[in-house]
């Protein structure tokens, strides 16, 4: 059997908090690691403080396959994603060399001063290794099973195709989707025994409105065609029933 791999996202940032910057990486992570097979089954999104972060990069680098950490790289003093990280895995944080040299001949090509603050992204846990940034220079880093790149959308969907031929894909989620004219209190009572005849599937409901109508999407995924179209055929089936008896 193919191995389920999974993966949890904590994005860091007041200002997401704050509502100040909308997120736009989390739908990005998600359909990206959805094409390669592997489940996201976790989001968090924490402020700029150290113990938040820690917890947060221990609880969920037990738990999953996969960590990805967006934001708190930068130059500024409140970029405090390096020193947790280091906390998190009780290790020293520091210049990386390679990371420092990159830096330091980028800013001189530019003719632009290497500065205190422009230091502190060469800033990274020891026995980390570099994520490239083709855009902005300043790496992010991988240690253990967590992966931290930069808050920026354009940054870090560079960083992350640099990144998605490092991981391991699992078997790959299929889906299919009915059409239903019938709104959720209508369909979920049957639509929930449905799911506990097709354990192996994930059934999901949305509400819909276009064109002045109301509707639902019903949703099967599965990682097997065969349990798909077995669960898909039901549903199929109880929206036609309940439209005959309408």
């Amino acid at each position: 059997m193919t191995e389920i791999v999974t993966a949890a996202m904590i994005v860091i940032g007041d200002e997401i908090l704050s509502g100040r910057t909308k997120d736009r990486n989390i739908g990005h992570l998600a359909d990206v690691l959805t094409a390669i097979g592997i489940d996201l089954k976790e989001v968090r999104i924490v402020a700029d403080d150290e113990a938040a972060i820690v917890e947060a990069v221990n609880a969920l680098r037990a738990r999953y396959t996969y960590v990805f950490t967006t934001g708190g790289i930068g130059p500024t003093h409140d970029d405090i994603t390096a020193d947790s990280i280091s906390a998190a895995f009780a290790v020293p944080c520091g210049y990386d060399d390679r990371a420092f040299a990159m830096l330091e001949a980028h800013y001189a090509a530019r003719g632009m001063e290497f500065t205190e603050a422009r230091r502190r992204m060469a800033r990274m846990p020891q026995g980390a290794t570099h994520i490239d940034n083709p855009i902005s220079m300043a790496p992010g880093f991988v240690i253990g099973n967590v992966h931290v790149m930069a808050g920026v959308p354009a940054i870090f969907q560079a960083m992350l195709d640099n990144v998605v031929p490092t991981l391991k894909g699992g078997a790959k989620l299929l889906s299919g989707a009915v059409h239903c004219p019938h709104g959720e209190g209508t369909i979920g009572g049957p639509l929930g025994e449905i799911q506990k005849r097709h354990p192996e599937t994930i059934i999901g409901s949305y509400p819909k409105y276009q064109d002045g109508s109301f509707w639902t999407e019903l949703v099967v995924r599965a990682r097997d065609q065969a349990k798909l179209d077995a669960a898909l055929a039901e549903v199929r089936a109880m929206v036609e029933a309940i439209s005959a008896n309408a």
